[in-house]
């Protein structure tokens, strides 16, 4: 598991819950954008880019609307919306 993800998770078997989503959306979404600064032409990539920034984005709504100090402490350790 990464190491942010691990932060998140809420116990050591964690794989669905939404902070921990987020972190392992966050780290594709990380590896696929220094992809495609290098490869520009991987169309294939870019949607699933697109995509992962679309699911990442749906789950913060969900916790913004759900669970504000969690969507909180996500914001704060993955350095997102500064």
């Amino acid at each position: 598991m990464i190491k942010r993800a691990k932060e998140l998770a809420i116990h050591d078997k964690d794989t669905g819950s939404s902070e921990f989503q987020i972190a392992q959306l966050t780290d594709k979404i990380e590896n696929l954008s220094k992809h495609i600064k290098q490869f520009k032409k991987d169309k294939h990539s870019s949607v699933g880019l697109l995509r992962a920034v679309n699911r990442r984005k749906k789950l913060l709504d969900y916790l913004k609307k759900n669970k504000l100090d969690s969507y909180k402490n996500v914001l704060s350790k993955l350095n997102l919306r500064k």
